[in-house]
């Protein structure tokens, strides 16, 4: 409760929620809505036009004009300016993307929780959600299970795009922006006719940096850095006055750094050695220090085709997708694997890595790293050499901490056909089926670093220059067969109830791709998943799974008059169990429950999720529509929440997904817009989110916790000006101030925890007891932090010329907190500081 009380106290003072212009209709039932209220805004949330006062749920809209003067292009950028919408992306490779609405989070490595929808058609690789996706027209972001309605995915809501589409004349823009860190952006789009009937789009965009931080071993090298560039094309014509062909066509290619990441460690006992070993992880300075060059890169490819066609009671629409996203890894192992290479053993293999890592570590005696780490005069880690001995972070300068490569590649094909009404009487319905096919490939190879460099391959044999140690690589295959159906009724003038459900079939197989190979280095089977029998490593079995549910959803409005609207609604979402990476439920078993005594469950195949999600709240508008509000409240149900795991160890690395058995959610949102004068406008917003973990048969300590990756609150405020200067030219200052409230990345909260050391002090050279080697975690909540944007500039009918500040404060802040809880740490990766910068736009 304590939250609604911070933000209840400080809402008093501000308004709340973006006043939006009118937003572009791009087809008749949009023209029928805007001319019956003319000057609304215009949504598809129930995928049908219709105005956002009368959608009955919380919607946030940023339409075309907001698009442009807050300089928004992906998610990451619009998010920041939602209530109760968090997001954490980019932070150990490109297409790590998990958006967080209301308390509900989208899993590393597991299906998203947000179904993203451009131009009526749903994605469904997670890796898209922060992409450019063409020149953007109007977004709008759906709170609460949006599954009976859009489909796939969409457990916590839904983000649905309009891109441009051709009209009948020629038209298109151009914009440029610099910044400092070598930060530079261009994108434009000419849109023209193709006959009488025809039209066709071109889009392009590109993006550099150097990014905020740079490499001190590496020569400077920057480990932050991107470029990114992509190509669009719409094609739409008329087939006949009553059936129009829409085709898409999209490719996109990034190449930058990866794994932004510090170690931190917890344990407060060692902190009398150096206090950093018992750090608060809102006050880690970052620095940057490893010996391999982190590479990623991402290639996305995709075409589309949507048909339309018009009957006299109703529209058919059908649409097909084809998706290719591959992305690949280099960086830097995990230091913390506890002398895996170190130690000279019986193979080949095992001496060569040794030797490598005591001539890296005694080239490098003195160097400056992260505390508490350092370099003494051999490699051993220091509780088995207290005198000598080695203490490393993550990603060292030295081979003693070897390397780690992944892909994640994926193919996919869907494809949807829907028939809905289009009459005006008080009934509208829709009926339709969904199907989707997914290849995808997924590895995380561990190797040795012989100071030779990295072969970009997930299995290297041990007389190679980087012999593989450990490794996942599996291929999931997805099949998904869904329908859905659809039915609002007028009951009377005022009262509008709306029932929608869907069912959904989910068959998953995963082969495992890993070879039947030793590992070099412990003469044991590559992946500990495998058996060996008579002396020879078995394969690892496929499997196989199928996930059903339905989804229902119900909601209502009562119109209290013709500017209020009451609303309530109530949903189950969805999203499918899967596999982890085989192998992974052996690794946790062995190294930590067998070694140290922990209980933690880990198992190759996690659950489906399941939520149920009420809502409630009133909207409307007042003093001849200059002021506009929307206050809800909300109640969700969460059963096997799907979260990530990050484990490291003598094993190296391991992800996984988990489930957290129960998890209840509640809060309460505000959103208030007041235009003071014409061209003056004020706007907010304030969500308070409070959440428990109700149960957690994976992590039984953490029952009473928070939901990890959820803000405790969220408070946007701002304002737009607009006043002319001439008859032709604009003065236009846009300020947005977001405050985000403390956040837990883990279900280990303020609670103590046994972690390898606790294992390894016993017998080691300092003879300590085990519990000298716990940790704990409640260091490692991320602080509350404000961050201001201000834009300043001139607007004429064609120019526009606009000076920008990102974070102008300079707040430092942390992206993303990872605890790797029997490691004894967390893994730790800074947020954007401040950055200025000019934009020119030109439109024609």
């Amino acid at each position: 409760m304590r939250n609604f009380r911070t933000i209840l106290a400080g809402s008093a003072a501000w308004g709340a929620l973006l006043c939006a212009a009118p937003a572009m209709a791009q087809d008749s039932e949009a023209e029928r809505a805007e001319a019956e209220e003319p000057g609304a805004i215009i949504v598809t949330a129930r995928r049908q036009s219709e105005t956002l006062s009368e959608v009955p749920a919380a919607v946030t809209v940023f339409t075309a004009e907001t698009l442009q003067r807050t300089g928004i292009e992906r998610a990451d950028e619009f998010v920041q300016l939602t209530p109760g919408v968090t997001i954490v992306t980019g932070t150990a490779e490109a297409g790590d993307t998990q958006i967080n609405i209301r308390g509900i989070n989208g899993a590393r490595d597991a299906e998203s929780s947000v179904a993203l929808v451009v131009d009526g058609i749903l994605k469904t690789n997670t890796a898209q959600l922060n992409q450019d996706q063409g020149t953007l027209r109007q977004i709008e972001i759906l709170k609460g299970p949006q599954g009976a309605l859009y489909g796939r995915n969409a457990a916590a809501g839904a983000i649905v795009i309009q891109t441009v589409k051709p009209g009948d004349i020629l038209e298109g823009s151009v914009l440029v922006s610099a910044a400092e860190d070598n930060t530079y952006r261009a994108n434009g789009y000419i849109s023209t006719p193709i006959g009488e009937s025809a039209g066709l789009v071109l889009s392009g965009s590109y993006f550099h940096t150097d990014g905020f931080f740079f490499n001190r071993f590496l020569d400077g090298d920057f480990v932050d850095n991107q470029e990114i560039w992509s190509v669009d094309g719409r094609f739409v014509a008329d087939l006949g006055p009553r059936t129009e062909l829409d085709i898409k066509a999209r490719y996109a290619d990034l190449d930058g750094a990866s794994i932004a990441y510090n170690t931190s460690f917890h344990l407060p006992n060692f902190a009398g050695v150096d206090p950093a070993f018992y750090e608060d992880v809102n006050e880690h300075p970052f620095d940057f220090y490893g010996n391999i060059r982190p590479i990623n890169t991402q290639e996305t490819f995709e075409v589309s085709a949507k048909i339309e066609h018009e009957f006299d009671f109703a529209t058919l629409t059908a649409w097909a997708l084809y998706s290719d996203v591959d992305q690949f890894l280099v960086a830097d192992g995990t230091s913390a694997d506890f002398a895996r290479f170190t130690f000279p053993g019986a193979t080949p293999a095992s001496v060569a890595a040794s030797n490598a890592c005591f001539a890296s570590t005694a080239e490098l005696t003195g160097f400056p790293l992260n505390a508490p780490t350092f370099i003494g005069q051999t490699p051993v880690p220091f509780i088995f050499d207290p005198a000598t001995g080695s203490t490393f972070g993550a990603f060292s300068p030295t081979t003693c901490d070897g390397t780690q490569l992944q892909v994640r590649n994926q193919s996919d094909i869907s494809g949807e056909i829907r028939l809905a009404s289009n009459g005006d009487g008080p009934l509208e319905w829709q009926v339709g089926a969904y199907y989707l096919h997914i290849d995808r490939e997924v590895g995380v190879s561990i190797g040795a670093d012989l100071g030779q460099g990295v072969i970009p391959q997930l299995y290297n044999g041990p007389d190679t220059i980087n012999p593989t140690s450990q490794l996942y690589n599996d291929a999931f295959d997805t099949d998904v067969y869904a329908a859905f159906a659809s039915l609002d009724y007028e009951v009377s003038d005022r009262f509008e109830i709306g029932l929608a459900g869907r069912y959904d079939i989910e068959e998953r197989r995963a082969t495992s791709l890993v070879p039947a190979v030793f590992d070099p280095f412990t003469g044991g089977p590559i992946n500990p998943g495998q058996q060996v029998v008579n002396g020879v490593v078995q394969p690892l079995p496929d499997q196989q799974e199928t996930f059903r549910q339905f989804q229902p959803k119900v909601s209502l409005r009562y119109e209290l008059s013709d500017d209020v609207n009451l609303y309530a609604n109530w949903g189950i979402g969805f999203k499918s169990g899967g596999f982890n990476n085989q192998g992974s439920a052996a690794i946790v078993d062995q190294a930590f429950n067998q070694f140290i005594g922990t209980n933690v469950l880990i198992e190759d195949v996690y659950d489906k999720e399941v939520s149920s999600a009420f809502e409630a709240g009133i909207k409307g508008s007042a003093l001849g529509g200059r002021l506009t509000f929307d206050v809800a409240g909300y109640y969700t149900q969460v059963d096997d929440m799907q979260f990530f795991e990050f484990f490291v160890g003598g094993f190296g690395l391991l992800r996984v997904v988990s489930n957290i058995d129960e998890v209840e959610l509640y809060g309460a949102e505000a959103n208030l817009a007041f235009e003071i004068i014409d061209g003056w406008d004020i706007f907010g917003s304030a969500n308070v989110t409070e959440s428990e973990i109700k149960a957690n048969s994976s992590r039984p300590s953490t029952i009473g916790n928070e939901s990890p990756y959820t803000a405790d609150y969220t408070v946007n405020i701002g304002t737009q000006v607009v006043q002319p200067i001439t008859d032709a030219i604009d003065f236009v200052v846009r300020a947005d101030y977001r405050l985000t409230g403390p956040t837990w990345f883990h279900t280990v909260q303020d609670d103590a925890n046994p972690t390898l050391f606790s294992g390894l002090l016993p017998g080691s050279a300092l003879q300590l007891p085990a519990e000298v080697g716990d940790a704990e975690y409640s260091v490692t909540e991320r602080d509350e932090f404000g961050i201001l944007d201000l834009r300043v500039g001139i607007e004429t009918g064609s120019f526009r010329v606009t000076a920008f500040a990102e974070n102008l404060t300079n707040e430092r802040y942390l992206n993303e907190v990872i605890p790797a809880v029997e490691f004894g740490g967390s893994f730790l990766s800074p947020g954007g500081l401040r950055r200025f910068g000019v934009e020119l736009g030109y439109n024609f």
